[in-house]
């Protein structure tokens, strides 16, 4: 996977439309929101096979696993390769921190920070050095 030329305006106007939106399942989740972010930067949307297929976490969990990953985090290791340490990252890039139910939360690096979904709608930030584990978006 490349990275688009215009990446950069293409993530920003997709960051910028989530600032309102709340967490659906299926349609607008911690997967679907990185596996978008994917698609603005590369163009390649990773989670075609799994968009509307499921309506709860423990249903999405049930449609990877039945894809032939364990969890969420597995989908991503696959279509963006071996995790790289948080001090990699850079803008564009995907981290995972732990998430509001104790579970990994996928979110986009920006900066000294990530754009992770809020609890209560939107998206919040929280600091890269949070992340558990990263994956590099596309070539640089």
């Amino acid at each position: 996977m490349r990275r688009l030329d215009d990446w950069k305006s293409r993530l920003s106007a997709y960051v910028l439309a989530c600032g309102t939106r709340t967490l659906e399942f299926g349609v607008f989740d911690c997967s679907l929101f990185g596996a978008d972010g994917v698609e603005a930067v590369t163009g390649v949307d990773i989670a075609a096979d799994f968009r509307g297929r499921y309506t709860t976490f423990k249903g999405g969990l049930r449609v990877v696993r039945k894809a032939g990953f364990a969890d969420h985090l597995a989908v991503f290791d696959h279509f963006l390769g071996p995790r790289i340490r948080w001090m990699a990252a850079t803008a564009g890039d995907l981290a995972a921190v732990t998430g509001e139910d104790g579970s990994p939360a996928v979110g986009i690096v920006q900066g000294a920070n990530i754009y992770v979904l809020a609890p209560a709608g939107g998206l919040t930030l929280a600091p890269l050095d949070a992340a558990l584990m990263a994956w590099r978006v596309g070539d640089v």
